[in-house]
């Protein structure tokens, strides 16, 4: 055990070497504390007061003698827990055990993942609320703080009991403990509805079972949700029952996780693609139609347009704000996948915007981010903000989606799955992993032939058979038209059909045409990164070099964690080359060749560049890793695998002789 622990769930208890320590009465103290040791940064003393004091005589004289009163609860001769660095404050907890830290480091690292003696451990500490029982007067700031952070804590409560009801022996006393808990946490989740009712009925408890729907139908009904798919999942489960029962066996009752899929199939949402609800973004102020509701409603357009899953309207998600439903309940009650939260203040020369991303099932932050902008110009700053904000959510759930789908047995994917282990072999960008790309789009297309993103998927691998020269370039070409074709018949308003058409057309030599489609894309969702990029690396052959420098620098800000990154500085690299700057041709080359995801092309635009730049000794190291991946590499082969106008050509071939990779 660590010598100092605080448990912050429940009543605020610190103990050292298991000995209780005396805390002062204060209760600014104890909300002090719990704030400082969640802050994942040092906290300034004005933001402080502003929280925790709205108009006293000396607000930072009274955060003072609450940090000498910390310092003597916390701090140790050997050690100091209370730092205050300049106008900065923070908490060193390392070492210590502080519930709720541990709690946040597991939904962290994923629920899902965790084995059953963890989950018993993190259940236990789940006392009660956090800071339970304290609440501060005048001070709204931290009254509003806490109670998101209830919410937060609560979900991931919930979350934990769900995985111990799913691993541990069912119906035994435990599970029921468990199961009887998840259900009083969360009273509008379908799932935990429905186990607990096939619970029972493996129990022969029907009369109670009955019962606990009838009392489930009203509190549904006084929340105005629709009640049906939940008794139809009854009805699946008492049926399965009897039937068990007049043949004198167990009760078999289907998969629950079939039946839960049955329960919470209501709503605009299909089960089988990822989805999505952002909430109102709420102001520091509470007040509602400013900045934050028209940021919020500009943030799900964008969503929507991009056509990756599915999100909710807005008149839903702003309906259940109005009743001061939890972003994690909202997420719930409308059977999503995840839930997009932010805030909105407006300073005095700055504009904040904090945005998280919390996966519902698991209750895991799976992305946060605050944006800082001055506003100059309001509506070109929020504009901004949405970008950055639409385009990390996006990243950021195609992210844990191709995550998920890999841990998965290949056999067991639904067409939503199935495309994204597609994309995250594509994004290997090797000729074998391409082929394994290839293979899993057309299963997702064999499952579910709209699957417009999976056309443009399949696409894509044929065109990268082509660039890479792994197959016959007049085949794979006309493949990866094809299957362009096919996208766009399925989906002409999604952006990715038109990438795709875009670069099959690029691949058949038809420029004027690849832009018209890669403009169209973006047109289409003006936030899709990979469309500036396709649209960057035809302009940076034969196209405006100028365009393709911007679309380059666009979507590396809408992505710049893209994998395909290492394609938006190469395209970049070409393009100072059409400008005569050879130098910054190289710098940029050098840094599309870092990429760990960087292939043999990528090495070619380096060594071409810094040939150019003069730098001759860095373009022949990168020559010989050329020669050693590809033995009959040369410049005809570089030449031949763009399109570059006759200046751009010559400049290239000038570039290989001299460095003698002819």
């Amino acid at each position: 055990m660590p010598g100092l622990s605080v448990r912050l769930l429940g009543s605020l208890t610190i103990s050292r070497n298991g000995v209780p320590v005396a805390l002062p009465a204060s209760r600014k103290l104890r909300a002090l504390l719990v704030y400082l040791a969640l802050a994942p940064h040092p906290v300034g003393r004005s933001r402080l007061c502003e929280l925790f004091w709205d108009v006293p005589n000396d607000p930072r004289g009274e955060l003072r003698w609450c940090l000498s009163k910390l310092r003597g609860v916390l701090d140790a001769p050997e050690r100091r827990r209370v730092s205050t660095q300049g106008d900065m404050v923070a908490l060193d907890l390392n070492g210590c055990l502080v519930d709720a830290l541990e709690i946040s480091r597991a939904t962290a690292q994923g629920i899902g993942t965790l084995d059953v003696e963890r989950l018993r451990a993190l259940a236990g500490l789940f006392a009660g609320d956090l800071l339970d029982g304290l609440e501060l007067e005048r001070s709204p700031l931290f009254n509003s703080w806490l109670i998101a952070q209830r919410r937060r804590f609560n979900s991931c409560h919930a979350a934990v009991l769900e995985q111990l009801v799913e691993n541990l022996p069912p119906d035994c006393d435990e599970t029921i403990g468990h199961l009887d808990r998840w259900v009083e946490l969360a009273p509008f989740d379908g799932r935990a509805h429905v186990t607990l009712l096939a619970s029972m009925v493996r129990r022969g408890e029907i009369g109670a079972a009955e019962q606990h729907l009838a009392a489930t139908e009203l509190l549904f009904r006084s929340e105005q949700l629709d009640f049906a798919p939940l008794r139809a999942a009854w009805r699946a489960i008492r049926d399965e029952g009897a039937s068990a029962s007049e043949q004198r066996q167990p009760a078999l009752l289907p998969a629950l996780s079939q039946l839960v899929a049955t329960a919470n199939e209501a709503g605009p949402v299909e089960p089988s693609h990822a989805s999505l609800a952002v909430m109102p973004f709420t102001e520091e102020s509470g007040a509602r139609g400013g900045l934050a509701d028209g940021l919020t409603h500009d943030i799900i357009t964008r969503l929507a347009k991009l056509r990756d899953f599915f999100v909710i309207a807005r008149g839903s998600v702003f309906a259940l704000a109005e009743k001061a439903i939890a972003p994690e309940e909202a997420g719930r009650k409308l059977n999503v996948d995840y839930v997009a939260t932010g805030t909105v203040r407006d300073l005095a020369g700055r504009v904040i915007v904090g945005v998280e991303l919390v996966e519902v099932r698991t209750a895991r932050i799976v992305w946060a981010e605050t944006f800082e902008r001055r506003p100059d110009d309001i509506f070109a700053v929020l504009d901004d903000i949405g970008d950055s904000i639409v385009s990390s959510i996006s990243a950021e759930i195609e992210t844990v989606e191709r995550n998920r789908a890999m841990l998965k047995a290949p056999n067991s994917l639904n067409a939503w799955e199935a495309y994204h282990r597609g994309l995250w072999h594509m994004y290997r960008f090797t000729q074998a992993e391409n082929e394994q790309a290839r293979h899993f789009f057309a299963r997702a297309l064999q499952l579910d032939p709209t699957f417009a993103r999976a056309y443009a998927g399949l696409s894509f691998t044929h065109w990268q058979n082509a660039f890479q020269r792994w197959g016959d370039r007049d085949r794979e070409s006309a493949l990866a038209f094809e299957s362009a074709g096919h996208s766009l018949l399925v989906d002409d308003h999604n952006p990715a059909a038109h990438w795709a058409m875009g670069r099959a057309l690029w691949l058949r030599g038809a420029q004027d045409g690849s832009l018209v489609e890669l403009q169209r894309a973006v047109d289409l969702s003006p936030n899709f990164a990979l469309g500036h990029y396709a649209l960057s690396f035809v302009h940076s052959q034969s196209g405006d070099p100028r365009a393709a420098i911007g679309s380059s620098d666009h979507s590396r800000h809408l992505s710049p964690f893209d994998p395909l990154l290492f394609g938006m500085l190469g395209a970049r690299a070409m393009a100072h080359v059409r400008l005569g700057q050879f130098e910054e041709a190289a710098e940029w080359a050098l840094k599309a060749a870092a990429r760990p995801n960087a292939h043999a092309i990528i090495l070619a635009i380096a060594a071409h560049c810094l040939a150019l730049a003069g730098r001759l000794d860095e373009a022949r190291g990168f020559a010989a890793a050329i020669r050693k991946a590809l033995p009959h590499y040369s410049s005809e082969d570089f030449i031949g695998t763009f399109r570059f106008e006759p200046n751009a050509e010559a400049l290239f071939r000038q570039g290989a002789r001299r460095i003698g990779l002819g």
